[in-house]
């Protein structure tokens, strides 16, 4: 083997071992991010006046049916609604006075106290990829879920020092019966990361599992005082809330454990085409979510959350990274922050098959208003592919790199003595070269932000490599992240109740397909 095959190699061995050492130096000093950028405004006062008086027509005049679920309907009555079978319509100003109740902020907390997040206010707290029944790979393809996978994908979200959240329905393990997965999507989280994590919601008993989990994780007592769940409950849009939601809803909020209070919209489809009207549906069913929580225990935290996208007028097939998207993302922004509510929308969104250039600008397109706009919490940061439909190993890889960039960014401009640079003037004349300056040697490794995807090298060092593109490279930076894995350290006897309660629990009930 010649020197020049050789020499690039150990480059990249050197390369390698550099932004490992960073990965490791960043995983241990960024919990979440603390935004310094100034959030995008699309809405005049006027104009969210305008949505917020339309929504408050929508709640009066069109009502949100709460279905199958008896007790919604009795609190809700109770409360001042009129009901119709299970339409409730909410009298002007009733949604806006009962979810005064509900929390600007909250902690969740994290069995690894560093690993808390802050909910809320500048912070902004990122979880992976959520839902999809299929995962992906360059190697094997597009395939069904297993428990397998979302152990990986727990792990490589655990080993991101950019992905602050555990997350939930990382994929589907289908490979599990229905009615018993749930206990052990849950144990990935609790088991093979120590970051804050999502619960159950496709029954309440199954959230209730969570929450009896979690006391066996924290104590019964730390969870009876504290956050330490944030479960992801969506709207049936358009104007539904269903009995499965609902009764997760309720368990986590007896619990005090937090919920995200999601319309899931494809406008077009499940809303208006206009964005405002989008908003103004968004916007109402929000308010009944989040009314029916605070009756069920005023205080409990809550996240004002939204997911729109829009639909193609051809197909009817999803689209992401849209401008109207990206606008209903801001304007739900400043609607949370008029209702002093935390706020969850975005992601790294496409409608790709594959890790490609679509999937990146499509991403791209609606990660950087979901930061503008001022997210708290946001679900599908990383791996999200085929409109939701695959979790892609490539494209968590690549999303979590990017989401690097996004906490260089969230700091805006440092005007520290450092940060101004007028060291490096006194130091260099006209005509010369700041490369070997003191302050820009203090600052090398620092200085940029350094993607691990990205090939920046000339074409000669690049065809000596392999010629790799980014998906290569995302698929061999995935392998030997879960290679290198190492699970954070648990109490022997916690972890022993933990699988003694899944197993007394499995036992108790025969399998189910649906």
């Amino acid at each position: 083997m010649s020197d020049e095959v050789q020499n690039p190699r150990e480059a990249r061995r050197g390369r390698e071992a550099r932004r490992a050492a960073r990965a490791q130096r960043s995983a241990a000093s960024i919990p979440y991010i603390s935004r310094n950028l100034p959030l995008t405004d699309v809405l005049s006062a006027e104009g969210l006046e305008i949505i917020e008086r339309n929504a408050e027509t929508i709640l009066q005049e069109v009502g949100i049916e709460f279905r199958d679920y008896p007790s919604a309907l009795k609190l809700l009555k109770d409360a001042g609604c009129d009901i119709q079978g299970e339409r409730v319509r909410f009298p002007r100003g009733l949604a806006r006075k009962l979810i005064s109740t509900a929390p600007s902020d909250y902690i969740q907390h994290a069995r690894n106290p560093e690993r808390s997040v802050h909910i809320g206010g500048k912070d902004t707290v990122f979880a992976p990829v959520y839902g999809s029944p299929f995962v992906h790979d360059i190697d094997k393809g597009r395939r069904y879920g297993t428990i397998e996978d979302f152990q990986n994908f727990v792990k490589l979200a655990y080993a991101s020092p950019y992905m602050h959240h555990s997350g939930g329905t990382v994929c589907e393990p289908v490979d599990l019966p229905v009615n018993k997965r749930h206990l052990e999507m849950v144990y990935a989280h609790m088991r093979y990361s120590d970051k804050a994590y999502m619960g159950s919601v496709t029954h309440p008993d199954r959230a209730q599992d969570t929450v009896n989990l979690s006391k066996i994780l924290f104590g019964e007592e730390f969870v009876a005082n504290n956050t330490v769940c944030t479960s992801l409950i969506n709207a049936n849009s358009p104007m539904v809330w269903d009995n499965t939601m609902l009764g997760a809803a309720e368990v986590y909020a007896r619990n005090m454990q937090a919920t995200i209070i999601t319309p899931f919209i494809l406008s077009g489809a499940m809303s208006p085409v206009t964005v405002a009207g989008t908003l103004a549906q968004v916007l109402a069913e929000v308010l009944a979510g989040v009314s029916f929580t605070q009756l069920v225990r005023p205080g409990a935290p809550v996240i004002f959350g939204t997911f729109v996208s829009t639909l193609s007028m051809q197909s009817g097939a999803p689209t992401f990274g849209t401008p109207e998207a990206a606008l209903a993302i801001y304007g739900a922004g400043q609607l949370a922050r008029r209702y002093n509510l935390p706020f969850r929308t975005g992601g790294s969104l496409c409608a790709s098959k594959v890790p490609d250039a679509q999937a990146a600008y499509e991403s791209a397109q609606t990660l950087i208003p979901t930061l503008h706009a001022g997210a708290n919490f946001v679900l599908h940061a990383a791996g999200w592919m085929e409109g939701g439909l695959a979790s892609s190993y490539e494209k968590f890889m690549m999303d979590c790199d990017q989401l690097g960039a996004m906490h260089v960014l969230a700091k805006g401009i440092d005007l520290s003595e450092n940060g101004q640079g007028m060291q490096a003037f006194g130091e260099v004349p006209p005509g010369g070269h700041f490369l070997g300056c003191a302050h820009t040697q203090a600052n090398f490794e620092t200085a940029f932000y350094r993607s691990s995807i990205s090939d920046n090298n000339s074409v000669e060092q690049w065809e000596a490599e392999g010629r790799l593109d980014a998906p290569q490279r995302a698929n061999a930076l995935w392998k030997k992240t879960l290679a290198d894995y190492e699970p954070p350290a648990i109490d022997p006897g916690v972890d022993e109740a933990l699988r003694d309660y899944i197993e007394r629990k499995k036992a108790s009930m025969p399998d189910a397909t649906h």
